[in-house]
């Protein structure tokens, strides 16, 4: 199969920035006079909050801005354009009927400095949020204040610093798998602890004589997620909390693989003392190009004393009836980690989704996410691409898996990155890929529980094909991808020397 020689007319498109397109003159909008006498600028702001200058807009009509826009936005893949099997990461349908319920004036008007006694629909759903996820973590207290799973993170080490703290206990370090996403080391040095290493045994869990061996009286915690990012549930879970435990040491969990577990077990059950939850990974709130999210903590009660402020309480009002506030009187509170209490349209969002699918609904998603992953595995050993995709370990998984791309490479030439290109060509988003890092030429893949049986054959044909066209022609995929807005970057080139600011036209 030869590569296509002729450029798309995206490809051909010249592709120029808001600010290219700028003229002088040119206004999208101008603001009719506000009818008040006007005051001299001096008097409203002091010289340190004015610019010397006027900003620097891009001056464009309103067409342009529209049309502009329009185009870039018809140049990105999303999870409305096709498939998006990104492994840890859980690109999977939003509803769109909570995006107008989230839209709803009651919702999207209310101010976030509103009193709490005018608020009150807003704090219940928080609350009864809250509940609900207390019960799929298996823990009875939770904030919503962290924005994002990373976030929830830093929350979930700062509340363990905070316990050592509090009894006395000076602890060092935090062990986290080898296996662990890369916020995990990130989280750890931002709260001041020292970063070791777990490594992971040869059925893809953790490695428990290593972690006995790590685990002491300078461990404040293991950050660890179950199932892993190999797409493994570790058996000896009860075992890990238990050599956790004993060294004095809490266990944390991060909720970024709870997809395939909601509803069916919990962590605290297993032994987590924190959990913290990704709304728009498991409870479909939009990934929104990196904003807004929310990534809320649950807590054991030895940890509840520490929880950020200000907290929503219920109290009864004495009639039969309740009513909500926000408590910050918590002496013992790491305090706030954030402004006001949360993206409260993320909250209304997952908490639509919840009341949609109830406790069966919940559960039947986690199911549903782990049939989806093991058919997709069983497609994928298939003559043709098994033996050059093999799954890093075993044979079965939980909500997604690893495959890694090293007899591939050397059989028939091409790389996990190459592959990965030429899926653009065939119209799905690739999967990713190098992660986790102690497998060679990995591949992550999660189908999520949303895409339909066909969806995923006409995925595994794809891959299929590609492996094909290699065995003949392995210049075809290095050089993927043809297709689409653009082609393949020189991605050393961009991290040697990256292009951060474009310059001002003149």
């Amino acid at each position: 199969m030869s590569a296509p020689a002729v450029q798309t007319p995206q490809q051909r498109e010249e592709v120029l920035t808001i600010w290219e397109r700028s003229r002088p003159g040119r206004r999208a909008f101008t603001a009719p006079g506000a009818g008040v006498p006007e005051r001299p600028i001096d008097e409203l702001l002091p010289a340190r909050l004015r610019r010397e200058a006027p900003a620097e807009l891009p001056e464009v009509s309103e067409p342009e801005i529209v049309r502009h826009y329009n185009r870039l936005s018809k140049r990105n893949f999303d999870l409305d354009t096709g498939f998006y099997p990104l492994g840890s990461c859980t690109m999977k349908h939003n509803p769109k009927l909570h995006e107008r319920v989230a839209a709803l004036p009651g919702h999207a008007r209310l101010h976030p400095l509103q009193h709490p006694r005018r608020a009150q629909g807003a704090l219940e759903l928080m609350w009864r949020l809250e509940r609900a996820l207390a019960e799929v973590a298996g823990l009875p207290h939770v904030s919503l204040q962290p924005s994002a799973g990373s976030h929830g993170e830093l929350a979930g080490v700062l509340l363990t610093r905070a316990y050592h703290a509090d009894r006395g206990d000076e602890r060092t370090t935090v062990l986290t798998p080898d296996t662990a996403h890369g916020t995990n080391p990130a989280t750890v040095t931002m709260a001041g602890y020292e970063v070791v290493k777990v490594g992971t045994a040869p059925d893809g869990g953790v490695d428990l004589d290593d972690l006995r061996r790590k685990a002491d009286e300078r461990t404040a915690c293991l950050m660890l997620t179950n199932p892993n990012t190999l797409g493994l549930f570790d058996p000896n879970i009860e075992e890990i909390a238990r050599i956790v435990h004993d060294a004095g040491a809490t266990l944390y969990y991060d909720g970024a693989n709870l997809n395939a577990i909601m509803g069916v077990t919990r962590p605290g059950d297993m032994g987590f003392d924190i959990v913290h939850f990704n709304l728009h990974k498991s409870f479909t709130q939009p990934h929104g190009g990196g904003g807004p999210g929310a990534g809320p903590i649950a807590v054991s009660d030895r940890i509840e004393p520490y929880l950020m402020v200000p907290r929503v309480v219920r109290r009864e009002d004495g009639d039969g009836g309740a009513e909500y506030d926000l408590d910050a009187d918590r002496p013992k509170s790491i305090g706030r980690l954030r402004g006001f209490q949360g993206n409260y349209g993320v909250f209304v969002r997952s908490y639509a989704y919840i009341r949609s699918l109830g406790a069966e609904g919940l559960r039947e998603a986690s199911e549903v996410a782990v049939l989806n992953a093991n058919y997709l595995l069983a497609l994928l050993r298939r003559p043709g691409v098994g033996e050059h995709l093999p799954p890093a370990f075993g044979e079965r998984c939980m909500h997604e898996f690893v495959l890694s791309g090293a007899p591939m490479k050397r059989e028939l030439g091409i790389r996990t990155v190459d592959l990965a290109k030429r899926l653009l060509d065939f119209g799905y988003h690739p999967p990713t890929v190098y992660f986790p890092l102690l497998v060679e030429e990995a591949l992550l893949v999660e189908p999520t529980e949303t895409e339909t049986r066909e969806t995923l054959e006409a995925f595994a044909d794809a891959v299929a094909a590609i492996l094909a066209e290699a065995a003949e022609d392995p210049e075809v995929a290095r050089n993927a991808p043809y297709t689409t807005p653009a082609r393949r970057l020189d991605e050393a080139a961009a991290a040697r020397n990256p292009v951060v600011r474009q310059p001002l036209p003149a």
